[in-house]
């Protein structure tokens, strides 16, 4: 049985979170940017909130699915 560590406590449990979350946030940023025409400021803006708020619910999907 594979024990969880609590990212809250363990500094290294807290890298790999926040490491996954700029994973995701990085890959759904890019993907943003390929699917838009326009590149201004405010696309910017919006894609950059827009992934970091996907970002959180991919990795609460993962770690939801993968829960015994």
């Amino acid at each position: 049985m594979t024990r969880r560590t609590d990212p809250r406590r363990d500094p290294r449990a807290a890298l790999l979170a926040i490491g996954e979350l700029l994973a995701w946030w990085a890959g759904l940023a890019l993907l943003w940017l390929v699917f838009i025409s326009t590149v201004d400021t405010l696309e910017r803006v919006v894609g950059a909130s827009a992934a970091a708020v996907a970002a959180l619910l991919a990795r609460a999907g993962r770690r939801a699915g993968n829960r015994r």
